[in-house]
């Protein structure tokens, strides 16, 4: 007789829940999912650790502050930290539009207001899990994608950590609100800008773009906001500035931590009116258009030190995404790297066909502290001096760096962390050669086939 086949597990859910009441009710309720429940910090971080669950439900309320929410943003703080893909849906009473807004800033994927109706949220944890799902599966086929991984439009990433955040940017695009990318030079602001505008319900009118840190203080007013006929010596007839140019579109300020106080004063008039005045006029011009602004800059501390107005900050970030570096963002700086290759090579030296096994190790390794726009410079310097078809990491002036292993989730995710740096690695310098990798690592054919298949590495 036929064994029956294993049952399908049921999907993991976390609920952080300081009402044991409440708590047990939406156990017994949800018997489609494996729930765990949970009623303070540490015991969630300890679950998280233990289950890795898809989905968590949060109340923000959580003891030592249950008429609060620090500590609730402490747990939520510590899942992004350590499982950023974790779709976390918070519930609040406390101030429950502004809360909400604040932890989907900080990674949260959505939020309820009690009293809970169980039925409504149980349709936001499937859809949360039918996400996470489709997350799973964007990321095994973008691993395998090779030069074709892209997102977003033309943002090109296989990582975890980016997708999550281009997932972010997808989610907020069609609502109007104010967006602040924050991220170091060189990590992909102008791209996501660009992204999230295509995506929008804009995306037929324009995206006008300016930078506000490479125009001098006293042109970029009038870049900006224009100028009427007569207002200085030279402008002999009107002109309409940045801002009006973005007219039904999206208003993209790079660089915003440089906006000068005097162009920040106007920059908020404009906000809360929604009309520029040219230079040297006083008529008002109606303007709709949204803005995304991004910064390198510490806004924060700027605002502490009198240096940028806290009302225009929490004008322009009500919803703020922070873009990991590169040294963050797992197998992206392989992938980027060939894609790079491809582009410049046809452009500049189609000789060059790809890289050397020490290029790709280098490349694999390098801690890239000037992120994206580093990695691209150094490709696009060493396709153009290349004498032979191969790239190799002294071609890239790529030191050998001592890196050391992020802390893990667990011990389990930290071993197949540990065991698909060294796998990609040795692949790199055996060019893909199975039997080659095999004897670098001292294992067999067959246990590298089994590995492999285990992390859904190719060659």
């Amino acid at each position: 007789m036929a064994s029956k086949p294993a049952p399908t597990p049921k999907p993991r859910l976390l609920v952080v829940e300081d009402d044991p009441g409440l708590a047990t009710q939406l156990k017994w309720a949800w018997d489609e999912f494996d729930v765990t429940c949970v009623g303070d910090r540490e015991a969630a971080i300890t679950a998280l650790r233990q289950h890795e669950p898809d989905v968590v439900t949060l109340d923000l309320g959580l003891p030592p502050d249950p008429d609060g929410t620090s500590e609730g943003f402490a747990v939520l703080d510590a899942i992004m930290e350590l499982k950023p893909d974790t779709k976390v849906i918070v519930a609040s009473g406390h101030g429950a539009v502004e809360s909400a807004m604040q932890a989907i800033a900080r990674g949260a994927y959505d939020f309820y207001r009690k009293p809970v109706k169980i039925e409504e949220l149980a349709l936001i944890v499937r859809r949360a899990l039918h996400l996470a799902g489709i997350e799973v599966e964007n990321r095994r086929l973008a691993a395998r994608a090779g030069d074709d991984a892209t997102v977003l439009g033309n943002l090109v990433t296989g990582a975890p950590e980016m997708i999550r955040t281009a997932r972010t940017v997808e989610r907020i695009a069609c609502a109007d609100v104010s967006v602040m990318l924050i991220g170091a030079s060189g990590t992909g602001k102008d791209l996501l800008a660009r992204g999230l505008h295509a995506a929008s319900a804009r995306a037929r009118s324009a995206l006008v773009a300016i930078n506000c840190a490479a125009i001098p203080e006293h042109l970029l007013e009038s870049e900006l906001f224009g100028y009427a006929a007569g207002a200085f010596e030279g402008a002999h007839s009107d002109r309409e500035g940045r801002i009006e140019m973005a007219h039904g579109g999206t208003l993209f300020l790079d660089e915003m931590g440089d906006l000068p106080p005097a162009l920040q004063a106007r920059l908020l008039r404009f906000i809360e009116t929604r009309a520029v005045e040219r230079m040297g006029s006083d008529r008002k011009i109606p303007v709709d258009a949204r803005i995304v602004c991004a910064t390198n800059r510490d806004l924060p501390t700027l605002v502490a030190g009198g240096t940028f107005r806290e009302d225009l900050y929490f004008r322009l970030a009500e919803v703020v995404v922070t873009i990991p570096p590169l040294a963050e963002r797992s197998g992206d700086a392989p992938l980027l790297a060939r894609h790079f290759l491809a582009r410049f090579a046809a452009e500049m030296n189609p000789h060059v066909r790809g890289f050397a096994p020490d290029a790709l190790a280098a490349i694999d390794a390098w801690h890239w502290p000037g992120n994206v726009r580093e990695l691209e410079n150094r490709v696009k310097r060493a396709v153009i001096m290349a004498d032979g078809r191969l790239i190799g990491a002294e071609d890239l002036d790529l030191a050998e760096p001592g890196e050391e292993l992020a802390l893990a989730l667990n011990l389990k995710a930290g071993r197949e962390q540990a065991d698909r740096k060294l796998i990609r690695q040795a692949l790199a310098r055996s060019e893909g050669n199975i039997s080659s990798t095999a004897r670098m690592l001292g294992i067999s054919r067959p246990t590298l086939y089994d590995l492999m298949k285990q992390y859904d590495l190719s060659t």
